[in-house]
Order: structure tokens, then sequence, then C-alpha cells
């Protein structure tokens, strides 16, 4: 199942904006004329609703900046994820270099070729 980073997004763009209380929201499940919102329409700013007293909600503008900054900081990294799903495993790794002392010519060259082909941006 693939990962929804939007979702993800919504929520934590939400923690951060209220660091000190991050229970501080639940999802409406009607919206103002006493519709029920779908599951799957719910996770967003228009339908977080504050349950803690004392907090205020976001701005909109405060959640699309910060939503902003975690796909900027996602992107960023991408090449980190890339790299770790095909570099060669740990294991084989370790095994490599305790056979040797160090990484053998076929081991560097495995992990050079992930590096070269996701390289830091």
């Amino acid at each position: 199942m693939e990962r929804d980073w939007e979702r993800d997004w919504v929520q934590e763009a939400l923690r951060n904006l209220r660091p000190d209380t991050s229970n501080w929201y639940a999802w409406a499940k009607t919206d103002s004329s006493g519709n029920e919102i779908p599951d799957e329409q719910r996770m967003c700013w228009e339908h977080a609703i504050v349950i803690q007293d004392g907090v205020t909600k976001p701005t909109q503008e405060e959640f699309d900046a910060e939503v902003q900054r975690l796909k900027d900081e996602h992107s960023a990294s991408a090449y980190k994820r890339n790299r770790k799903v095909e570099y060669p495993n740990i294991g084989d790794q370790l095994d490599d270099l305790f056979k040797a002392g160090a990484f053998s010519d076929d081991m560097t060259a495995k992990i050079q070729a992930v590096k070269d082909k996701y390289p830091k941006e």
C-alpha cells in the first residue's frame, strides 16, 4: 500500500503549528450545513476543528506555508530514501567488511553506483 503523503503532511503541519498541544484538533464529521463529510475528504485544514481549550486554529496561510515547507523538505531528502532502497543489504556490507577488512572493490562499486544514480541535490 502506497503511503498517503498528503494526509501525513496535513496532520504533521497541524501538529507542528501547535507543538505544545499536539492533540488540539479533530476532524469534523459534518460541514456547516449539516452535511456528512466523507471520510476521504475530512483530513484538510477546512475540516480541522479545535477540541482543546485555549488553542486557536492556525490560519489557512500558516497551514499552507507549513505544508509547503514539509513538501520541500521531503523533496530535498528524496535521494536518501531512494538510496536506502537500492543499497546492498547491510548484512552483506558487514560481511564484506569482515572478510576483507575493508569494502571489496565489488561492494565499493555497488555502493558508488547507487550514489551516482541518486546524487545529493
